[in-house]
C-alpha cells in the first residue's frame, strides 16, 4: 500500500496530459464549492493544493472573482495551469512540505489529500494550520472510513487513503478548525466524503497526541 502512495506523484505526472483532457468540466462538486465560498471573504486568495490542470474547480474559483494559489506536485499539470490562467500563481511542490510564508483566505484539497497513506494525512493538519488565519476556510475529500484501497488508472495502481472520521474530527479540533458541515458519500456529490471547516482559534498549534 505504502510503495502505491509513493507512486502517485510519478503517476500524475506521466499522465498530466490525458488527466487534462479525461477530467473534462462537468462541476459536480459546485455546491460544495459554494458553501466553501460562502465562508470566504470576496477576492480573497484561495490556496488549492492538489490544483491538477486547474479545470474545473480552479477555472470556476477564478470566476467567482478569487485570487488563486494553486500547488500541484506535477510540473507539467502545473505548466498547463499557468498557460490557461497566467494572471494567477502556480507552483510545483509536494503538499506535505508545503511553507508559502502567508495565511489565505481559503484551503482546498480535493480529491489529492486523501492520495496520501495514513500518516502523511496525519502531518497535513501542521501545513493546512501555518497557511491559515482566524476565519479562514479549509474544505478537503476523505474516504469514509479508516482504510486503504487502490483503483486504476490507465491500468496503473491508484492508491487512496483514509483515516476514521473521528481522528479526522479531533485533528481538525487540534489544530484549531471546528468542522462546520460534513458528509459521509454524498450522493449528490459523485459520493464523495467531504470535510468543511474553519479555523477558530489564536494561537500555537498544539498538535495531537495518539494513544499508541
Amino acid at each position: 500500500m505504502f510503495s502505491a502512495a509513493d507512486q502517485i506523484v510519478d503517476l500524475y505526472e506521466r499522465n498530466a496530459q490525458n488527466w487534462a483532457k479525461n477530467r473534462g468540466k462537468d462541476l459536480f462538486e459546485r455546491p460544495w464549492l459554494d458553501r466553501f465560498l460562502a465562508l470566504i471573504g470576496p477576492g480573497a486568495t484561495i490556496l488549492d493544493i492538489g490544483c491538477g490542470s486547474g479545470q474545473p474547480i480552479g477555472s470556476y474559483l477564478i470566476g467567482q472573482g478569487f485570487n488563486l494559489i494553486g500547488v500541484d506536485s506535477s510540473p507539467s499539470l502545473i505548466d498547463i495551469c499557468a498557460r490557461r490562467f497566467p494572471d494567477h500563481e502556480w507552483i510545483v511542490a509536494d503538499m506535505r512540505a508545503l511553507q508559502l510564508n502567508q495565511a489565505v483566505g481559503g484551503i482546498l484539497a480535493w480529491d489529492s489529500f486523501f492520495h496520501l497513506n495514513p500518516d502523511d494525512q496525519r502531518t497535513m493538519f501542521p501545513v493546512f494550520r501555518r497557511h491559515a488565519a482566524p476565519g479562514t476556510a479549509l474544505m478537503f475529500t476523505s474516504g469514509p472510513a479508516a482504510a486503504e484501497s487502490i483503483g486504476r488508472y490507465r491500468g496503473e495502481p491508484l492508491y487512496h487513503g483514509s483515516l476514521d472520521p473521528e481522528e479526522y474530527r479531533a485533528l481538525l479540533d487540534a489544530a484549531g478548525f471546528e468542522v462546520v458541515a460534513h458528509a459521509i458519500s454524498d450522493p449528490t456529490c459523485g459520493h464523495h466524503t467531504i470535510w468543511l471547516a474553519r479555523l477558530r482559534q489564536v494561537g500555537p498549534y498544539a498538535p495531537l497526541r495518539l494513544a499508541p
